[in-house]
């Protein structure tokens, strides 16, 4: 058994395109926005390129106030980007968000570096930095799609009550469903990964346990807060 991951190259990513270029096609064709999967795509190469060079140096450091930097930096950047959808974006918008992704995010963060895998030291960025941005990511989607849908179902005149009840529902349906799916349907990023460069699958289970009870962990509770925070400005 080959224990090796295989190389991927450059040029051998353009396969890939192939089914991308047809849902761009019919983005295009049906919703005639010529721009945002482009712009996504672009985004995405550079910002990977980037990161590429980044991680590289800071695998190499030993400074916890430059990785606490990072995670800050990486907080605010989910913060702006999970109210993309809405049409209020305010410093007290942005803010809400920010201290709910903080809050779950951070919170299940603590978890998995103090107990889970008790790190030494605690601010190891090859392990802390790839575990941070897969919360912080999914925080991020969760409280998106929350903001999204409470504005929806306040804009159709239903109560706060019944609004919230609706919103995290809908907030947390992706992450349950892959509750759901993963080792039947799917065999998630890490586990994948891990397989591919020779880990016993047994132990690349456990570690995909963990990836998702922290991605449920952190979501649900930063969707919670995040709608706590619309009681009060409804009241």
């Amino acid at each position: 058994m080959k224990t090796s991951i295989y190389h991927i190259g450059m040029l051998d990513l353009l396969w890939a395109m192939i089914p991308v270029l047809i849902v761009a096609a019919v983005y295009i064709r049906w919703t005639k926005d010529l721009v945002t999967i482009p712009y996504a795509l672009l985004r995405m190469l550079l910002q990977l390129v980037l990161i590429g060079y980044v991680l590289t140096y800071l695998f190499g450091s030993d400074s916890p106030y430059l990785i606490i930097l990072i995670l800050s930096v990486m907080l605010f950047a989910a913060s702006m980007i999970a109210l993309r959808p809405v049409a209020r974006k305010d410093i007290y918008a942005y803010s809400k968000a920010f201290i709910a992704i903080a809050t779950g995010g951070l919170f299940t963060l603590l978890m998995i570096v103090f107990g889970v895998l008790d790190l030494d030291p605690w601010y190891e960025p090859r392990f802390l930095i790839p575990l941070a941005g897969m919360i912080f990511a999914n925080a991020m989607n969760a409280v998106s799609i929350a903001a999204e849908r409470f504005e929806s179902e306040l804009g159709k005149g239903g109560d706060y009550e019944a609004a919230r009840a609706q919103t995290y529902k809908a907030a947390l349906i992706p992450i349950i469903n892959s509750l759901f799916a993963v080792g039947l349907v799917s065999l998630p990023g890490m586990m994948t990964g891990q397989i591919l460069s020779g880990v016993d699958p047994l132990i690349a289970v456990r570690y995909q346990m963990m990836v998702m009870l922290m991605i449920l962990g952190s979501a649900g509770i930063s969707v919670a807060v995040y709608l706590l925070f619309q009681k009060q400005l409804k009241g």
